[in-house]
């Protein structure tokens, strides 16, 4: 890189003219890195350091030595330049809109809405506008590489059967529960007469919350009469991480479902599991449905597309073939050669309108026309049925968990075919 284009990229001092004599040249800024055709400036370098010092502390991780910190941050913003310069080859850009529902989804996820979370960083002495700009980067950063490394990586089905029958696989796309319990406290020197009372009284007691009374309510009870109750939430478990008295009855709970009293040597428990991930019996709603699509153009306004859409239900109603009419006109390229069939759909699968569409549909009967983000649609529900997913679930999660494995493994090689490739020359 010659030395005129890094003279044209970053001006390293100024000449303070006093009457007709040239003042010394005064340093302002400082180049720490070289890195193709763009610079690191100290600035940002030394910014970068405080950030992430302060990330540490609030983190209360360990701090590692200064060498050790400066050397990573260097070579983090040195691959952060090398893929912001190939993105602006790539012409990758983030819009206002995208990047807006990026941070209301952050937002949202912490309980906040935009405008809370925005006071909630300023009130942490933080610039909401360059957060924003971090975050912008950060998506150019992560499309890029997704760009470049998705490609590379491959799952065969094979892999996927090899790992689910290894321990690792087994347990990792196994069942998952989220289970509650109450305890009433038996003594160990209890005599018969006081088990019993006490048997007696837990079974009356999920009797009444099978009928309706809440669990949840004698878990944040005070002390009740005449037993006190203790008990809480147990969170997620693995089946082999559930306690060993619970083992034989967890796994045959349905959801929402409360067990029967279990005896331990603390006392009489009642287990109910509030809900259930992967495993066995995960049944799913599902809906076959075809539709007819009719956009807006330039040659068709939005009123002329519904009036068209409407025209063709009409037709449909009075006996016509929705297969062909769908293959004669319906503008969805993807169902419309299927005769306007989109197959079995599941929750999420489809935008919202639709799909509430859909669901407010019978089966054999077709909607009206109603408008989604793609023009005018009608729909017809072929027919309903749940499905068992257990599997295709299973499978699917191994095939995440492998893929991530790889793309973690295949990015890393990645970064270090760039930084060999570019030119990096270090002014520290």
């Amino acid at each position: 890189m010659g030395t005129n284009l890094i003279r044209n990229l970053i001006v390293l001092t100024v000449l303070v003219i006093s009457g007709p004599l040239l003042a010394q040249p005064v340093l302002l800024e400082r180049i720490v890195a070289i890195v193709d055709d763009d610079v690191i400036l100290s600035s940002e370098f030394e910014s970068r350091i405080i950030q992430v010092k302060n990330n540490l502390e609030r983190q209360n991780v360990e701090m590692p030595s200064d060498e050790v910190l400066t050397r990573e941050i260097l070579d983090r913003l040195i691959l952060e330049r090398i893929q912001l310069q190939m993105a602006e080859r790539a012409g990758v850009r983030i819009s206002d809109a995208e990047l807006n529902s990026t941070l209301t989804n952050m937002a949202r996820q912490n309980g906040l809405t935009l405008e809370q979370f925005r006071s909630s960083l300023e009130s942490e002495g933080e610039s909401y506008e360059i957060v924003r700009e971090q975050i912008r980067q950060d998506l150019i950063l992560r499309r890029v590489q997704q760009g470049n490394v998705r490609s590379r990586i491959q799952v065969t089905e094979q892999e996927v059967d090899d790992y689910l029958s290894s321990e690792e696989g087994q347990k990792k796309t196994g069942a998952v529960f989220r289970i509650a319990h109450l305890l009433l406290p038996i003594p160990g020197d209890a005599g018969l007469d006081v088990e019993n009372a006490a048997m007696k009284y837990i079974e009356g007691l999920r009797e009444r919350i099978a009928e309706g009374d809440a669990f949840e309510r004698y878990i944040s009870a005070p002390e009740q009469r005449p037993y006190p109750l203790t008990g809480g939430d147990l969170g997620w478990r693995r089946e082999t991480e559930l306690p060993g008295v619970f083992v034989g009855v967890v796994p045959d709970l349905a959801e929402g479902e409360v067990s029967a009293p279990v005896r331990s040597p603390s006392g009489l428990h009642l287990v109910k599991l509030v809900t259930k991930r992967g495993g066995s019996g995960q049944l799913q709603q599902q809906t076959s449905v075809r539709h007819i699509l009719v956009k807006p153009s330039e040659i068709r306004t939005n009123e002329q597309a519904r009036s068209m859409a409407e025209s063709l239900r009409d037709r449909v109603k009075n006996g016509d073939d929705f297969a062909e009419l769908a293959r004669e006109f319906s503008e969805d390229i993807g169902s419309a050669r299927e005769g306007g069939e989109l197959g079995w759909t599941t929750a999420g699968q489809i935008v919202p309108e639709f799909e509430e569409v859909m669901n407010q549909t019978g089966s054999g009967e077709v909607s009206s026309v109603f408008q989604t983000q793609f023009g005018w649609h009608f729909l017809e529900v072929i027919e309903r049925r749940e499905q068992d997913i257990s599997e295709e679930m299973q499978r699917n999660q191994a095939r995440n968990i492998l893929y991530g494995q790889k793309y973690d493994e295949e990015l890393e090689n990645w970064f270090v075919k760039i930084r060999d490739e570019a030119f990096v020359e270090i002014k520290l």
